[in-house]
């Protein structure tokens, strides 16, 4: 049997289970500032030691020092991704996956035992390090290990551990809303870090970046035993043939034209004149942040993907669920209102859920097309709904909004970026669209609230306009990957270059 054709083999599960234990704690850091907020920072015996003697009660914050210390953790993604490419490169998917979880663990602990809104922030700002590169990282291990047919689930399995993580937050949090119990809801993340830090020593390094650094044997091994009795020797060809030329798969794989599909069986000169690849080709050195712009190709997958990252922030998915609490307020009591929140989770959980189920069906392109129209519809809704103060309306659509970016435009950007890129510039491509995210991110947080104070629900109006052009762009721009191998829609970016 081919590897080719294989589409989950148990240990690359495993693997790619254990990588999304970083994404879990991920959406753990996003979601338990949700619940237990309000007793974070404005409890009723503020600052005094009542309920301990070794910390206080809670940590007085006015509302704009607490809304930068729940957003700190952007901050530091924002640095964790901009430099998580040179990290990832010099030390590899594995390693760099392995201590990423150092920033949760601390980060978490010290918020847990913060006596000062220094600490809590500073607490914030290193899980949000990890949280930055762990954007970057495991969606490029996901991405390098998975077969060709579950490749697109395995690599939903990246925003469906964020998703768990938010809604699990959320629920635990409401036991623990009280003094001193908030505390143990941000140190709780600890515990799927060093699970994760253990367990990733069980996996193996991506083949694909193995190659890169020229260890062939090892690659070939990894590959083996990601892909377990079957012939692995076509996907080989392919990998190594997509970082070091076809010259040089032949001459490393021993393949010969007959063993191999006829595209790949073509000569290297017709090759080069097809212009699939160059008479230049040999190892390639991994690009940084500056060459990836002066690449003609590579510059082209860059700002596709770069587009992408912002569609993803700036069509408002952060600013909706920040409205979200003020349109149950509008329908529910204030009691019920946390609850629905919840409930919102949960709407964000089980389209995941559908998403993880469609997304090797029906493919990328008419999943984030559907999302963006989605989007799009439901933002306009929720103009008409606070214009004629239609409170089931708006419920509706702040639900209807939520299934439409869960579907697509919430895990296929992440997916697209290790899928879209050439190996050698996916650290580079991945730093850069990565930090590029959780700018947009900490933007829309900062900005949204003061935009809405100005213009109410019209401010949808701006979200509803990203989402259009966004369906615009995805139409003209963004190719189908289903089914295709990594090396092969990279072909396709050249041949349309």
């Amino acid at each position: 049997m081919e590897s080719l054709d294989l589409k989950m083999p148990k240990y690359m599960v495993y693997c790619v289970v254990v990588a999304c234990l970083g994404s879990f704690s991920n959406g753990w850091v996003i979601g338990s500032a949700n619940v237990p907020g309000e007793v974070t920072h404005a409890c009723e015996n503020g600052s005094a030691h009542v309920s301990s003697g070794a910390f206080p009660d809670c940590l007085p914050m006015n509302t704009s020092l607490w809304g930068f210390a729940v957003s700190a953790f952007c901050v530091g993604g924002l640095i964790g991704g901009l430099f998580g490419g040179n990290i990832q490169t010099k030390f590899g998917r594995k390693k760099t996956i392995i201590f990423n979880n150092l920033g949760w663990i601390l980060g978490g602990l010290l918020q847990g035992v913060a006596v000062n809104p220094a600490m809590f922030i500073v607490g914030r700002i290193l899980c949000g390090l990890s949280c930055g590169l762990g954007s970057l990282a495991t969606p490029t291990y996901v991405g390098e290990i998975s077969t060709i047919k579950a490749r697109g689930t395995m690599g939903t399995c990246n925003q469906f551990a964020i998703v768990i993580g938010i809604l699990l937050a959320s629920v635990v949090g409401l036991p623990l809303a009280s003094v001193p119990l908030w505390r143990i809801n941000y140190a709780l993340v600890a515990i799927p870090a060093i699970a994760q830090f253990f367990l990733m020593s069980g996996c193996v390094e991506s083949p694909r970046y193995l190659v890169s650094i020229n260890r062939i044997e090892e690659a070939k091994e990894s590959l083996q035993r990601l892909r377990p009795n079957t012939n692995i020797d076509k996907e080989f060809f392919g990998m190594v043939e997509g970082q070091l030329g076809t010259a040089a798969a032949r001459a490393i794989t021993g393949i010969d034209s007959a063993s191999i599909s006829k595209d790949d069986a073509k000569s290297f000169d017709d090759q080069i004149e097809d212009g699939v690849v160059t008479g230049e080709e040999g190892v390639r050195e991994s690009m940084n942040m500056i060459q990836i712009f002066k690449d003609p190709l590579i510059r082209r997958i860059a700002l596709t993907v770069l587009a992408l990252h912002v569609i993803q922030q700036l069509i408002g998915m952060n600013a909706v669920m920040y409205y979200s609490t003020t349109i149950f307020n509008m329908s529910f009591s204030a009691e019920m209102s946390k609850y629905m929140a919840i409930v919102t989770t949960v709407v964000n959980f089980a389209s995941t859920v559908l998403s993880l189920i469609l997304i090797d069906r029906m493919g990328r392109r008419p999943l984030l097309l559907i999302a963006e129209a989605g989007a799009c519809l439901f933002s306009v809704l929720l103009i008409i709904g606070y214009v004629y103060n239609l409170g089931a309306l708006l419920v509706v659509s702040v639900f209807g909004y939520v299934l439409s970016f869960a579907i697509g435009v919430g895990p296929i950007p992440w997916m697209l970026t290790s899928e879209v890129t050439p190996v050698y510039a996916s650290s580079a491509v991945g730093a850069i669209a990565t930090a590029m995210n959780w700018a947009m991110n900490f933007l829309i947080g900062q900005c949204f609230p003061i935009v809405f104070e100005g213009i109410k629900g019209y401010s949808f109006a701006i979200f509803a306009g990203v989402a259009a052009l966004a369906f615009a762009f995805t139409y003209l721009k963004v190719p189908e990957t289903k089914g295709r191998s990594l090396e092969d829609i990279v072909k396709g970016f050249e041949k349309n270059s």
